[in-house]
C-alpha cells in the first residue's frame, strides 16, 4: 500500500478527521447490540443492522480479520442536533464520503470491510428479511450492529464528536492485502 498515495487522495475530501488503526484497538460490547435491539426503529428492517448482520460474536470476527482499518470522521453544522430529520438529512453526504475513501483503498489493491453510520439507506424499500440484499458489495452496516463502543474508540485517539450543533458522523473502513 502507498500510504503517501492514499492520504493524498484522503486530503482532497472533506474529512474532519481520520486515524488509521490496529483492529485490536476496537472495543466490542454486547450493551451496545441490545441499545440496537430496545430503542433503534431499524432493528431487524434492514440488512446493514442486528440481527441481519450476525451476532455481535460473528462481526467481531469478521471485523478482526482486517488488521488495520481507517476510522474517519465528517461533520455537518445544523440548527437543532436533537431534531433528528435534519440530523439524518445531513448523512447522505458523509455517506458520499465514505464510498469514495472506501475507492481510494480499493485502487490501493486492497480488500475493504466499511461500516458507516445509522442504518443503510440506499433502497426506498429493504428487502431484509425476506430476500438477500440487492447490493451487498454497497452495503455498509451501521457500527453499532457490530457491537463497536465508538465513542470508547474516539476518546482513546483523541477525536472530538461533542460540539453543540456539529453533528459528527464516524466510519470505520477495515482493510487488508487480499
Amino acid at each position: 500500500m502507498d500510504r503517501a498515495a492514499l492520504e493524498a487522495g484522503l486530503a482532497e475530501l472533506p474529512i474532519l478527521q481520520y486515524e488509521f488503526i490496529s483492529t485490536s484497538l476496537l472495543t466490542f460490547s454486547e450493551r451496545v447490540r441490545h441499545i440496537c435491539e430496545t430503542e433503534c426503529p431499524m432493528y431487524g428492517k434492514t440488512w446493514a443492522c442486528p440481527p441481519g448482520v450476525g451476532s455481535v460474536a460473528e462481526c467481531r470476527a469478521r471485523c478482526l480479520r482486517y488488521p488495520e482499518a481507517l476510522l474517519l470522521t465528517t461533520a455537518a453544522e445544523v440548527r437543532d442536533a436533537a431534531d433528528m430529520t435534519e440530523t439524518l438529512a445531513t448523512r447522505g453526504e458523509h455517506e458520499a464520503i465514505v464510498r469514495q475513501a472506501e475507492a481510494l483503498l480499493r485502487a490501493q489493491g486492497l480488500d475493504t470491510y466499511a461500516l458507516s453510520a445509522e442504518a443503510c439507506a440506499r433502497c426506498a424499500h429493504c428487502t431484509c428479511p425476506d430476500a438477500p440484499c440487492r447490493f451487498p458489495a454497497q452495503l455498509h452496516p451501521c457500527i453499532e450492529s457490530h457491537g463497536i463502543v465508538v465513542t470508547d474508540l474516539a476518546e482513546k485517539l483523541g477525536i472530538t464528536f461533542l460540539a453543540g450543533n456539529v453533528v459528527t458522523w464516524f466510519s470505520i473502513l477495515f482493510f487488508r492485502e487480499p
